[in-house]
């Protein structure tokens, strides 16, 4: 199984835990998922801003014009419901991965 079929279904949490530090245009996002993940999830646009857009309409994520470097770009940021949202998939995140490393671990 290759790294972006594991990540489908985990995409949102991803996202949401790199807003958690703050806003972040839509390459930025892009460029931090693949620092963060040492180069394991170094997504297209086209798999991205959709998501982003996606957590928007759920009203996860706001998103607003900013001038940068003489570009208006349109940043994304977390709300009220974004952050309880991570907390929320990240919690359900540790529960499998326990359940995960149990299994694993019971399989000696």
């Amino acid at each position: 199984m290759t790294a972006g079929q594991r990540l489908k279904g985990n995409l949102d949490l991803l996202l949401l835990a790199v807003l958690r530090d703050g806003s972040r245009h839509g390459y930025a996002v892009i460029a931090e998922l693949r620092e963060r993940s040492g180069g394991a999830f170094d997504l297209p646009e086209g798999t991205v801003y959709p998501a982003l857009h996606r957590l928007e309409a759920a009203g996860l994520v706001a998103s607003g014009w900013r001038a940068a470097e003489g570009r208006r770009r349109r940043e994304y940021r977390l709300t009220a419901a974004g952050q309880a949202a991570l907390r929320e998939e990240r919690a359900g995140w540790r529960r499998f991965v326990t359940g995960v490393d149990a299994v694993l671990g019971a399989a000696g």
